[in-house]
């Protein structure tokens, strides 16, 4: 963004704005210049000084920076203002009504050239298309973000690169998701750019699809490099979200009680600053911690909480994913029918480019039920649409046992070469968790 624009431009500004305030170029003129000169201003025949251009905003009663570029005065602090208050819809659940504010403020901040004002409306923007399922749009704004802000140091860009990252995680795109995050990382810690907020949003966004792909070692030093971090962080809502990814990796290691008490830290901070979807999905993880603790009663209160909420939010994809949860807690209860239904429900609206782990998730739990109810042909169907999902996706953590699953259905039918094949499929997963798809570790924070 120039200083001022161009002479004709201001030239033309300055014609315009002394025409509606009814001076003659004299009494805009006196008494420091001449009307000569300021005739020679208006035609943009001469390049004033900021000392000429100060003198005629002060005749014309407007700010210099309106004058000198054509943006209101206080306009970029009063956009920040409104860019806040979209953000507190967002967080009360209100997804498309925030998508509207941001929308206008982005055209706003365009037409002022006001590029981190319009760099912040296209993350909220992002967000947005998040919360409501829509990927692809999500990742445009996130993109368009960070074109605006190209230039400008890392931990600043940061945001948009991870809210680029999520957007691909959440399509299913693990490793490509990973790697934007490890890349960041690595360029963080090794330029020295010791930015806690930037650290710790990278540090709590890469554990889950560490874990999704099986890198358990990984995520669990991830989460021990985030709680180093969050002593130094400065944003609540942000230390809320890397409690809440920590206790995966917590559970992942048997410390369920440690897992539940920094899910109950999360859920706190959530509920002081009135962040309805986070705080749904925080009971979407406390249900999953209860159900692997075998407290499958608790599960159930929790994920149907979560459920209740995030329908309210109408955050689709995020509910589907919680839905799932919850068929599995129902079919361990012996509700089956109801998991059943509610699977069916939601698969809809899952695809491979569109919560694939989830919907793989789905898959499994349908081809489970179908075993028990020995319908075996419709258990294969659900176990094969599973498994093709995780490959995709590369989501090595779960292939191992759905292979175990499909190898036991089908040996049970008499094919044992297929099913050795099977077998041999979810071995080639279980042995080295991790290390077939990740390069080496990014640098570490100066901690």
């Amino acid at each position: 963004m120039p200083e001022r624009d161009e002479p004709e431009v201001i030239g033309r500004r300055v014609q315009r704005l002394r025409a509606q305030r009814g001076l003659t170029q004299r009494q805009l003129a006196e008494p420091a210049y001449t009307p000569a000169y300021i005739s020679t201003v208006e035609a943009g025949r001469v390049r004033a000084s900021e000392e000429a251009l100060r003198h005629i905003a002060d005749r014309l009663g407007v700010a210099f920076e309106e004058l000198a570029v054509g943006r209101p005065a206080h306009l970029a602090t009063t956009l920040r203002l409104r860019l806040t208050e979209a953000q507190r819809v967002l967080a009360d659940g209100r997804a498309e009504e925030a998508a509207a504010q941001y929308a206008g403020l982005r055209a706003e901040a365009e037409a002022h050239g006001l590029a981190c004002e319009q760099a912040a409306a296209l993350l909220g923007l992002g967000e947005c298309a998040l919360e409501t399922g829509r990927l692809d749009e999500a990742r445009g704004h996130f993109e368009q973000a960070e074109e605006r802000l190209a230039g400008r140091p890392l931990p600043i860009r940061v945001p948009a690169l991870r809210g680029r990252a999520v957007a691909h995680y959440l399509a299913g795109e693990l490793r490509y998701a990973v790697y934007l995050l490890e890349t960041a990382l690595d360029e963080l810690n090794r330029g020295g750019l010791h930015d806690p907020d930037a650290l710790l949003l990278l540090y709590a966004s890469v554990i889950g699809p560490y874990m999704d792909m099986g890198a358990h070692a990984r995520a669990a030093q991830a989460a021990e490099f985030a709680l180093a971090l969050a002593p130094q962080a400065g944003d609540p809502a942000l230390i809320a979200r890397m409690h809440r990814a920590v206790a995966r990796t917590l559970l992942a290691e048997g410390r369920a009680a440690e897992a539940d008490a920094s899910l109950a830290k999360a859920a706190e901070l959530y509920r002081r600053l009135r962040l309805r979807t986070e705080l749904a999905n925080c009971h979407w993880m406390r249900g999953y911690v209860c159900a692997q603790n075998g407290e499958l009663e608790r599960a159930e209160d929790e994920l149907r909480q979560a459920h209740t909420m995030l329908a309210r939010t109408r955050a689709d994809l995020y509910r589907s994913q919680a839905a799932v949860e919850l068929a599995d807690v129902l079919h361990r209860r012996g509700k089956s029918e109801e998991a059943a239904a509610l699977l069916r429900d939601v698969l809809g609206g899952f695809s491979s480019e569109r919560g694939a782990v989830h919907a793989a998730g789905a898959h499994r739990l349908l081809g489970i039920i179908a075993e028990d109810a020995r319908d075996t042909e419709a258990a294969e169907e659900h176990y094969v649409r599973a498994l093709s999902l995780l490959e995709r996706a590369g989501a090595a953590g779960d292939l191992a046992d759905l292979c175990r699953l499909l190898g036991d259905l089908l040996r049970r039918t008499g094919r044992v070469e297929a099913a050795l094949d099977a077998y041999r499929t979810g071995l080639g997963h279980r042995t080295a968790p991790g290390t077939t798809t990740l390069g080496a570790a990014p640098a570490q924070p100066p901690l």
